[in-house]
């Protein structure tokens, strides 16, 4: 199987993902939902006024890692994205996820704001094999 197809396995649809941001030369690392694309993006939607969309807007650098959660040997990727903040209307609404409602009750909701990380390089584990391959864009 192809590297690309063996991440996508790994990272299509929504999963809960670490996300780090850089948060005064530090990291910061949150859970959040993240449905990943075969193009590589990763896209979730948050609150406006969370620390990780200020952070988003200061440095656009993040660090992601998705993981099955199935078994401890299965594969799992690390990723280094570039995150933006979306807060129009038509963005919202092509990214909108009925799971979103119990968060955000409507997709106008002026505070919801969609994330979108795009993946510069993303690492693939796979624990069995005891080895690493690599993607980069």
């Amino acid at each position: 199987m192809a590297l690309k197809e063996k991440i996508l396995d790994v990272i299509e649809g929504p999963h809960a993902a670490a996300v780090a941001t850089v948060a005064a030369g530090l990291p910061a690392v949150r859970f959040m939902v993240l449905t990943g694309f075969p193009d590589m993006t990763f896209v979730g939607g948050t609150m406006k006024n969370t620390h990780k969309v200020a952070e988003l807007k200061k440095n656009s650098h993040a660090a992601i890692s998705v993981w099955s959660g199935k078994e401890f040997t299965d594969p799992y990727v690390e990723i280094k994205a570039k995150g933006e903040v979306h807060e129009d209307l038509a963005t919202k609404k092509r990214y909108w996820n009925p799971m979103f409602e119990q968060y955000f009750k409507t997709v106008d909701n002026p505070d919801f704001v969609v994330l979108i990380f795009s993946a510069e390089e993303i690492t693939y584990h796979e624990p069995k094999m005891m080895g690493q391959e690599v993607w980069k864009r």
